[in-house]
């Protein structure tokens, strides 16, 4: 049959996706919206994967590390990969190994407390409880205190500082990530795949039931699955979406201009392999909240949320300047 109008390929090949038609074991893949051709290969997180008759073959490499991001005006980055928002005011479980199996015993445990950071009402975390068996860390206010508890196995950590960040990392398999304000990296070896539980999802490679709530349901709704895992039953629940564009009009135009940096050429070599979208709207919805001092803070976590994931992605952007969040000279201890 003669090719018509519309996408129709020749019986026995297909359509390439860029106007051409190939036979099957020609057929390319695609990532993040990027092309592949027919034995390319690529490397996401700790897979090698290759581009095999349209679709990828995976083979796992070295220490697989899943991480969970939390920045900015509450922005979340669950181990799978699904992106939201949830503006709590509250402590919550960000994540934890014991999920109401009877046959589980907990080993660790990730407490994030959000307060308010603006007038708008969005929240930012303040301070992180990290719990590692009979040991309890407390980072807050770019301190870091250490409590001894009567509870639990004793679980071996380090700590150093690289940079920006604060890194604490344990025996049993998890690491957090602090840059003593308001981002946080919760990284977690493979072992715990499908053995967590909280805001930062379940870890086991589907981000479509990450919205599991304490009691076990999936919720379709941010709101619903974030109060399911506060803390406290005394804090209210979280009932509607913050807009603070919509609260500080006069602010959205200085957000969107600043932002733009994410979908500028600065960052061109990582639009491909990662979205810039949610990542600028997140921006300009934090640019737009922190309205009471911090602003160029809340600007420079953002972008640097993008350029972490850009990094995972193997594109790295060096993107700060003297004038544009400037890097602090931090020695490594």
């Amino acid at each position: 049959a003669e090719c018509v109008s519309g996408c129709v390929c020749p019986q026995g090949l297909f359509d390439d996706g860029r106007g051409g038609c190939v036979q099957e074991k020609d057929c390319p893949c695609v990532h993040n919206k990027q092309w592949y051709s027919h034995g390319d290969e690529i490397t996401v997180d700790c897979k090698t994967c290759t581009c095999q008759r349209g679709g990828w073959s995976c083979t796992k490499v070295g220490v697989c590390y899943g991480t969970c991001t939390i920045y900015g005006s509450g922005h979340y980055i669950t181990f799978d990969g699904k992106f939201y928002d949830f503006d709590g005011s509250c402590e919550y479980v960000a994540t934890q190994d014991f999920c109401g199996d009877k046959n589980s015993s907990s080993s660790f445990s990730v407490i994030t407390e959000n307060v308010p950071c603006g007038t708008t009402g969005v929240t930012c975390s303040k301070a992180i409880k990290m719990f590692l068996g009979n040991t309890e860390l407390k980072l807050e206010n770019k301190d870091y205190k250490e409590i001894q508890r009567d509870i639990g196995d004793e679980v071996q950590y380090r700590k150093r500082t690289v940079g920006l960040y604060l890194v604490i990392e344990a025996s049993n398999g998890v690491m957090l990530i602090w840059d003593k304000k308001t981002t946080i990296f919760i990284k977690l070896t493979a072992d715990y795949q499908g053995k967590v539980c909280g805001l930062c999802g379940n870890f086991d490679g589907k981000s479509n039931n990450d919205f599991t709530t304490r009691s076990g349901l999936q919720e379709t709704s941010a709101l619903e699955f974030g109060n399911s895992w506060k803390q406290s039953y005394t804090c209210p629940d979280v009932t509607e979406e913050i807009l603070p564009c919509s609260v500080k009009p006069h602010r959205k135009s200085w957000a969107e201009k600043e932002c733009y940096l994410i979908q500028s050429p600065v960052f061109e070599i990582c639009h491909s392999k990662v979205d810039p979208t949610p990542f600028y709207e997140a921006c300009v919805h934090d640019a737009c909240s922190c309205d009471s001092g911090g602003d160029c803070e809340c600007f420079c976590s953002a972008v640097a949320a993008y350029a972490q994931e850009c990094i995972k992605a193997k594109a790295c952007v060096f993107w700060r300047t003297p004038d544009i969040c400037r890097e602090l000279t931090v020695k490594p201890n």
